[in-house]
């Protein structure tokens, strides 16, 4: 970074640039800029360098950093009963270093031992096959059909906030009470109309198989003439037995399934299953289950007159780059 500024301050001044404008484009001081022009106007490159310091030369060697980074890469002891360090812990642990040290050296070396992120690449042996076929539904339907995205969003709460929730005001984001009351669950069922943004929906009870073929069923009435191909994942309803003597009987309802452990945003109504909570669930406050579908009911009746069309934009090809990179980064673990 100082190398940068050095070279940058150089660089504008021999095409002439005021020190003042200098300055200002490098973000740094006049009377640096006026520095480092006379280093290197008397010893050219190598007065861009660092000058030898007085005092004490630097106590933390490179030997001494490769080992700190190396006990931090590797797992604490059992004997700890810990399952990742923190900078205070290592230091003890290691004896002849401080906590500012091993976290300056964190910082430096983009080292998190705090955090942790989940990972699951697709193992489907028909990987390529299953991504292709969805791919092409989103980026060329066929002529004719409807492409629809559809799944269940399992376990809407109806949560009753303790106390009132209290409005938007200046300078004051809305309030809600951290506490609740439980008065119970329900699934919400959706069929995304990609080309439009159109939703199609039900609440039921449970979310098997039955309500599965039930929903199933409603979707082929809102659509009773076109061919529908709808993209679903692999949970076990989607493929129960009489799931699948149905769309036997009705041919032309095709179900395209997601690799099984992919993403689930290859299915585009799990974005709408975001917009759903963030704007009109997750800080509400409801008395009852009832309340819950009454407000999913009148949310989906808006989002219908006002939809868009969902655009995607992956290819195939992103998409597979993506996936080989992942499986090729945790063989390497």
């Amino acid at each position: 970074m100082r190398d940068r500024e050095r070279a940058r301050i150089v660089l504008l001044a021999a095409e002439g640039v005021p020190a003042a404008e200098i300055a200002a484009q490098v973000g740094c001081s006049r009377a640096t800029v006026t520095l480092w022009r006379s280093r290197y106007a008397t010893d050219g490159l190598e007065g861009l360098g660092d000058a030898p310091r007085s005092g004490a030369p630097p106590k933390l060697t490179q030997a001494r950093t490769d080992e700190i980074l190396a006990a931090t890469l590797a797992p604490p002891p059992e004997s700890l009963g810990v399952t990742h360090w923190s900078s205070r812990l290592l230091a003890r642990h290691l004896g002849d270093v401080s906590h500012v040290t091993v976290t300056r050296l964190w910082k430096g070396w983009g080292l998190q031992p705090w955090r942790s992120e989940t990972y699951r690449f697709s193992t489907d042996p028909e990987l390529v096959a299953k991504v292709t076929d969805i791919v092409g539904l989103y980026l060329h339907p066929p002529e004719g059909a409807i492409v629809l995205c559809v799944d269940e969003k399992s376990q809407i709460q109806a949560l009753e906030r303790a106390q009132p929730i209290l409005p938007l005001k200046a300078d004051q984001a809305e309030k809600q009470s951290h506490d609740y009351r439980r008065h119970g669950t329900t699934p919400l069922f959706a069929a995304l109309e990609v080309a439009t943004g159109k939703v199609t929906d039900a609440c039921y009870p449970r979310h098997r198989g039955v309500e599965f073929l039930k929903f199933l069923k409603l979707v082929s009435k809102a659509y009773p003439r076109p061919q529908l191909h709808t993209v679903v994942d692999n949970y076990s309803a989607h493929n129960h037995a009489d799931v699948k003597a149905w769309l036997a009987k009705n041919p032309r309802i095709h179900l395209h399934f997601i690799p099984t452990h992919s993403s689930s945003w290859m299915n585009l109504v799990e974005s709408f299953f975001s917009i759903i909570t963030g704007q009109a669930i997750r800080r509400a406050s409801f008395t009852s289950v009832r309340q819950v579908t009454d407000a999913i009911r009148n949310f989906i009746d808006a989002w219908n007159d006002r939809c868009v069309p969902f655009t995607w934009t992956k290819t195939v090809d992103d998409i597979l780059a993506v996936a080989n990179r992942k499986a090729a980064s945790e063989t390497d673990h």
